[in-house]
């Protein structure tokens, strides 16, 4: 697929034929980055943890776009529960080729005091990091078989508060926020490490990183099922008019950077103005780009998780 057109997000390019996995796709982000997809003719696979609301959000789609009915599937996915991620990629993996997976899924509003999950780990390490490091692992041969394209989601949080994940899990000094950010800084470091990684080991995936700027609920379209904010929220949300947008636009970058063929692994992509816009190519905040952080973060998602990206056997895909 060559672009020779200038990128417009209101109209993709031709995705007939194309395959994507796309977790926390039952709302905001994850949920409209599906419907452009949809909309482009992509197939498309919508994961979460909760059937009922997968099957609300797949019936949206089927609503909102013609002819989409065969071309969406839905399959339970917890990204905190490295179970889950197992029997779901091994579920994907059988089914050939993937194109792209967006690494989407995540809790923006943590806990007040620290959780911990079944298996033992923090749980917004846990759901933003952890999960999507092995979900991405264990996809990679059937991302190489297609020339495929990992998608992580980053953060413009990381740029305003440059907390060094030395304790990722934060067994001391847990707060909700710097638990959020903390896990924003490995989601970009990692995905500029596995860039990094994939091309010293001669894997045909590329890694990119995306963030979705300012974007709320509140001036987000209603959808049953999907979005419904309350008055109030449409209210609160609308007199910061000028530095949000919606999710559907915030999903814009996102979807961009998985389907785009002009985009490199490495790259990171954000809204034009940082906070709203149309995507473009932006610049990873510093403490991201560290390659120590980077490698010491790796080595801890392969001892949390038991996953070791097979590097060799994707190569040979």
């Amino acid at each position: 697929m060559a672009r020779t057109q200038p990128w417009d997000p209101r109209h993709l390019p031709d995705l007939t034929g194309r395959t994507y996995l796309v977790t926390g796709a039952n709302a905001g982000l994850g949920y409209f980055s599906c419907e452009q997809l949809v909309r482009a003719g992509a197939h498309v696979f919508m994961t979460g943890r909760s059937p009922n609301r997968l099957m609300a959000s797949r019936a949206a789609i089927r609503r909102r776009v013609p002819d989409a009915d065969t071309r969406v599937e839905t399959m339970l996915l917890d990204t905190s529960n490295l179970g889950s991620v197992r029997a779901a990629a091994a579920t994907i993996g059988a089914r050939g080729g993937l194109d792209g997976v967006l690494l989407n899924a995540g809790i923006v509003h943590p806990p007040k005091t620290r959780e911990v999950t079944g298996d033992g780990h923090e749980l917004v390490f846990a759901t933003n990091v952890l999960g999507h490091f092995a979900l991405a692992g264990e996809l990679l041969r059937p991302l190489a078989h297609a020339a495929g394209r990992m998608v992580w989601l980053g953060s413009m949080s990381t740029s305003l508060w440059r907390y060094d994940p030395v304790d990722p899990e934060l067994v001391e000094g847990y707060t909700g926020w710097r638990a959020y950010v903390q896990s924003k800084v490995a989601t970009t470091a990692l995905g500029l490490e596995a860039d990094r990684r994939l091309r010293a080991a001669g894997v045909a995936v590329s890694s990119v990183i995306a963030h979705p700027g300012y974007s709320t609920s509140g001036r987000t379209p209603g959808i049953v099922g999907v979005n419904s904010p309350s008055r109030l929220t449409r209210f609160a949300d609308n007199l910061q008019l000028g530095i949000t947008q919606s999710k559907e636009h915030g999903a814009w970058p996102l979807v961009r950077a998985l389907v785009d063929p002009d985009i490199e692994g490495g790259e990171f992509w954000g809204p034009r103005s940082v906070v709203r816009g149309e995507p473009r190519r932006a610049t990873a905040s510093r403490i991201t780009r560290d390659p120590e952080i980077a490698a010491r973060l790796w080595q801890v998602c392969e001892d949390a998780t038991g996953v070791r990206w097979d590097f060799a056997r994707a190569a040979r895909s």
